[in-house]
């Protein structure tokens, strides 16, 4: 009886922690599962004239026209590329910018810094397409009209090269994010025992040799814990990064064209939402499986650093 009793109190005492999640199961429920209804459009013909409901099933047509059509292999393989891309530096950056904004002392300045660096986090990709734009122009852009002739080079169209995409997607993607990564890593920084970091100096270990024996070691849960985060949405790609910077341009299409991209415009440009949502659900499949495969190795390797 006394169990039971204590049970109920133990009950009672929770439910304010219950009704605080209620909120965040809503949004859950309503953002991420109940679209998940929508799942049986990628297996029809979607015919306006009939209906959603009664439009014809097809099968496994939209996937395999999807990878008949060579636009699959391409949006994969740049979706990949990328965020592969995007993983390595977007962690070796953050990690050092995070190592130095560690170091620097006083009241004012690292406030300062921090402000400087988190800055263009809270830009939209709206804002910085067009300060790309101002960089990039072919006609009024500063690299055209002042760097390049400067250097004694040749004028750019930088909106239909390809080949240059690569390398400003991925700039731009660190420029964006390496302020709010930096930050993360600078908590995990900060909360490290300053006792190691004397003992350390005590025994004559220089500043290099601190940050890869003290350092990155107990930074190591921080860095698993965020990769397969990373991995687990390797299959995603941010819309306006490779949407609003190119300035949608169907000329560079081969370089920057993604899964979110491709499903856009076959809603938007096409009208074809089966193949869009085939994409969507191939996308989908594909993540799941690489963030649990990540898991699953990362739980070989360091059972303790594992999500579950």
């Amino acid at each position: 009886m006394d169990n039971r009793k204590s049970k109920a109190i133990r009950l009672k005492r929770q439910i304010p922690l219950f009704v605080m999640t209620v909120p965040g199961l809503i949004y859950l429920l309503v953002n991420n599962y109940f679209p998940m209804i929508g799942i049986f459009i990628a297996f029809k013909n979607i015919d306006y004239s009939k209906g959603i409901w009664a439009s014809d099933w097809v099968g496994l047509d939209n996937f395999t026209y999807l990878f008949s059509t060579g636009s699959a292999w391409r949006i994969t393989r740049n979706t990949i590329l990328y965020n592969i891309a995007f993983i390595i530096i977007g962690t070796i950056v953050p990690i050092a910018v995070g190592i130095m904004l560690n170091d620097i002392r006083g009241k004012v300045r690292p406030r300062l810094y921090q402000t400087v660096i988190l800055l263009p986090y809270l830009f939209s990709w709206v804002i910085i397409s067009y300060i790309g734009f101002a960089f990039m122009s072919g006609d009024s852009g500063w690299l055209n009209n002042s760097l390049l002739p400067a250097l004694g080079m040749e004028p750019v169209q930088w909106y239909s090269e390809p080949k240059v995409w690569p390398f400003i997607l991925t700039f731009v993607n660190i420029w964006k994010g390496v302020g709010y990564s930096s930050i993360v890593y600078l908590a995990s920084i900060v909360g490290i025992d300053k006792s190691y970091y004397e003992a350390a100096t005590v025994e004559g270990a220089n500043k290099r040799q601190q940050i890869c024996y003290i350092t990155l070691p107990l930074l190591k849960s921080t860095i698993v814990m965020l990769t397969i985060m990373s991995v687990g949405r390797i299959f995603y790609s941010d819309f306006g990064l490779f949407y609003q910077v190119p300035m949608n341009s169907g000329a560079i299409y081969e370089t920057t064209q993604t899964i979110d991209t491709y499903v856009y415009h076959g809603l938007m440009e096409l009208n074809d939402i089966s193949m869009s949502s085939a994409a969507s659900v191939y996308q989908s499949i594909v993540g799941f499986i690489l963030v649990m495969a990540a898991n699953i190795l990362v739980r070989k390797v360091s059972p303790d650093d594992a999500l579950f």
